[in-house]
């Protein structure tokens, strides 16, 4: 199961030519690919492209009808690995991941497609997950297009727009044989609007049909001599058949031609022109609609630029602004030689007038807009803005909002685990990873040193091999599948590290959106699952394995990593931790008891709770556990001053704190409760007695105290 099911949206992808599709800009991508006749789709789930992903794998009868197979693949690289059924067949193929770290993943088989080159439509569409939002490192995609020579396209954020960029993507890339990159920032994915729909179209050759009519051309291997050829193929016949369809097709646009202001004018990204034309409505210098009152030349392709285009746009002006997020300004180096080549004096201005790094907001540009406009065209240019800043006091009263596990997350006693183990035998490098657990490297844990990828974390500490301390290892299922057998514990048993890899199998690919994965106890209709960590583990040859079924017996798991690091044998240690993720569990477990209740039928929930007049108002338990549920209220005590624990109502039942109480030895205050919604007759009966004798024996105390008081 993924976060969301999408069969309701999998409905709209079936409409036809003239009908007004309406939804979400990531929805509006996997209908642009029906409607361009896609022959196959793969890809590793991912924000902001996960959704992709998703409805593809909810909307297999209408795939099948069409003839489009679709696979979810095991990382980026294999879905890159795919395109090559368009290099020898006229099979249009896309391909999805999140950003560049998708890409750096995908890089080997991109670079050989790119080398090779394709004869079918090849469309790798990338979620640039960039700026604010972001939970990656601050890198494009672009860098990763000039250095392969693949065309980029970067659309302008509405839907129209992005459905015309996957279908022109695909005859792009067959009129010039080179695949192209689609990228789509986090707001484009997420935007809703419309857009005029066309019919979906079967494939003019499926997959099927091609295994069945094999064709082999040596001069698309990557090889040598081959392999030389393929470079001057790029510069002599691929780069002016792409330069020559963008142009001929006019994929990149014009705006406000007619302006009152010829001396200056703006080049920007397609995916930045929403913010730009937001940022030039504050400044009275353009409508809603999009009239400029400065020349805008929009970039929907931002590699390669078109040198005729360039020059066009520049002639005759003074000064042009270039929009472009990040760095380094590969845009803007470009456009300095080509306005160079092409003798123009025209000034080309960016980085000086805008940050060098992060997102460009509407409001980023506003500011460097006006700058620029103070500089080269003075009647346009606003007041200079002063300053805003929050006020100090106002900020303090700001809480923080740091990262964190969800409430019940089973990964949360694993940490609590290895904060009693260190409090033992002392720190020790921790090599972390790509997930939710990562998350351990802020409070209350603070476990965690490196992190080099998903998959990684026990590769992250091959090199660390110290004689008296073993370095930690953590990962989660979804990069031991992705990537960590192999490099991690492949790598391990071969080398014979003396580490510990500790993997958390939550049952899911949580951190992506909990879709389904080899090891999902779930039963999937379309895919494999059930098959064991454990056993892969072994079947690489590692010796020392040990599986724990419950994260949440912290007492259990402080042990077992004890034993894991004082034990005399050598090698690779390796301990699967599984609990299910209780994100999915929650979703599933309240939608089956939704079902119950609405049937009248009985429903048990557990809850936990803190006994205030036992609790001693030291919060251990909040530190070594973090539970967003676990907070303080006033001491009902009025000779005590300390706050005590509360837990609140957002409490799933785990059991962690009472766990984490007893392996910690800590105070004996913590207590668990059944909520029973529509009751047996019997149980109402024997709650009414019990609150008949509780409250005499009360009202009996309280007389008592009552006697003796003066």
């Amino acid at each position: 199961m993924a976060e969301r099911s999408f069969k309701s949206e999998v409905k709209k992808l079936t409409a036809g030519a003239g009908e007004v599709f309406t939804g979400e800009g990531i929805l509006a991508v996997t209908k642009g690919l029906l409607q361009s006749g896609v022959a196959y789709v793969g890809g590793y789930q991912g924000s902001p492209i996960s959704h992709l992903m998703d409805v593809f794998a909810d909307a297999n009868d209408l795939l099948a009808s069409l003839g489009v197979h679709f696979e979810t693949s095991a990382s980026e690289a294999t879905a890159a690995a795919m395109l090559a059924a368009s290099v020898n067949y006229p099979l249009r193929g896309a391909v999805t991941w999140k950003s560049v770290v998708g890409t750096n993943v995908a890089s080997d088989a991109l670079s050989n497609v790119a080398s090779g080159g394709v004869k079918g439509g090849a469309l790798i569409i990338v979620g640039e997950d960039y700026g604010e939002g972001s939970s990656i490192m601050q890198e494009r995609t672009h860098a990763f297009a000039m250095k392969s020579q693949m065309w980029l396209l970067d659309p302008r954020p509405n839907l129209t727009s992005m459905v015309d960029a996957v279908e022109q993507g695909f005859r792009l890339s067959e009129a010039s044989n080179t695949p192209v990159m689609l990228q789509l920032r986090v707001r484009s994915c997420h935007m809703t609007g419309s857009f005029i729909a066309k019919d979906n179209v079967r494939p003019a050759m499926t997959v099927g049909e091609a295994a069945a009519a094999p064709v082999r051309d040596l001069q698309r291997i990557v090889l040598p001599p081959a392999n030389f050829q393929h470079e001057v193929e790029k510069i002599e016949k691929r780069w002016p058949a792409g330069i020559a369809y963008v142009r001929n097709n006019r994929l990149n646009e014009w705006f406000g031609q007619d302006s009152d202001t010829p001396e200056i004018g703006i080049i920007v990204q397609g995916g930045l022109y929403n913010n730009l034309n937001r940022a030039m409505e504050l400044l009275d210098l353009a409508d809603a609609y999009g009239g400029s009152r400065i020349a805008i030349y929009c970039l929907n392709v931002a590699y390669p630029l078109i040198p005729e285009e360039v020059s066009a746009f520049c002639a005759g002006k003074q000064a042009v602004l270039v929009i472009e997020e990040g760095q380094p300004e590969f845009i803007e180096h470009e456009l300095n030689t080509l306005v160079r080549r092409a003798d123009l004096q025209t000034r080309i201005v960016g980085k000086d007038m805008l940050p060098r790094s992060g997102e460009y907001s509407a409001a980023v540009i506003r500011d460097g807009l006006g700058k620029f406009l103070r500089a080269h065209a003075p009647h346009l240019a606003p007041a200079e803005a002063k300053p805003d800043p929050l006020p100090r006091e106002v900020a303090m009263e700001i809480p923080q909002r740091p990262a964190g596990f969800c409430t019940g997350c089973p990964e949360r006693p694993v940490f609590a685990a290895m904060k009693l183990v260190e409090k033992e035998l002392g720190p020790t490098h921790v090599s972390a990873d790509i997930g939710c657990h990562l998350f351990s490297i802020l409070p209350p844990f603070d476990i965690g040193n490196t992190t080099m990828g998903y998959g990684l974390g026990a590769a992250g500490a091959s090199a660390f091999k110290p004689k008296d301390k073993r370095a930690i290892a953590v990962m989660g299922d979804g990069g031991f599948w992705h990537n960590g057998l192999t490099s991690g514990i492949g790598n391990a048993v071969f080398n014979k590290d003396d580490t510990v890899t500790l993997i958390i199998d939550n049952g899911y690919s949580a951190a992506t959106g909990g879709q389904d994965i080899l090891s999902s106890r779930a039963d999937n209709p379309v895919r494999a699952t059930k098959n064991p960590i454990a056993r892969a583990v072994q079947g690489v040859g590692a010796k020392w394995v040990r599986l724990v079924e419950r994260t949440y017996d912290v007492a259990k798991m402080r042990d077992l990593l004890r034993e894991a690091m004082t034990s005399s044998e050598k090698g690779p240690k390796v301990i699967v931790a599984q609990s299910e993720c209780m994100l999915n569990k929650q979703r599933r477990v309240k939608r089956e008891q939704g079902k119950v209740l609405a049937n009248g039928g009985r429903v048990v929930r557990e809850r936990f709770g803190v006994d205030s007049d036992t609790c001693t108002g030291d919060h251990a338990c909040i530190r070594l556990s973090g539970c967003p549920s676990l907070t303080i209220k006033s001491n009902p005590d009025p000779l005590r001053q300390d706050p005590v624990t509360h837990v609140e109502n957002s409490c799933v039942g785990c059991g962690l704190c009472g766990e984490n109480a007893h392996a910690a030895i800590l105070c004996p205050s913590f207590y668990r409760a059944r909520i029973v919604s529509n009751p047996t007759g019997w149980e109402k009966f024997r709650q009414g007695w019990r609150a008949r004798i509780v409250g005499w024996m009360q009202a009996r105390d309280d007389r008592a105290r009552m006697a003796r008081a003066f």
